[in-house]
């Protein structure tokens, strides 16, 4: 997998931004919903699979949505 920094531009590319950080932590959100996504943000760490699927589905995107800015990346 990727870095966390990585995943973090990929949700960005996806329509969400940064609203804040609280320590490692990029929180994110979208004009369109009312969730938000907390990101880890350790250099050179990466995502377990479980975490980046929970992410993917909190952010109410399919898996095929997220590779879409993966491979435009």
């Amino acid at each position: 997998m990727g870095t966390r920094s990585h995943f973090s531009v990929l949700f960005k590319a996806a329509g969400w931004q940064v609203n804040h950080i609280e320590g490692s932590h990029h929180i994110l959100i979208n004009d369109h919903s009312e969730i938000h996504l907390s990101i880890p943000v350790h250099k050179n760490k990466t995502f377990g699979v479980g975490l980046l699927k929970k992410l993917i589905n909190k952010a109410g995107m399919t898996n095929e949505e997220y590779l879409k800015h993966f491979y435009e990346k």
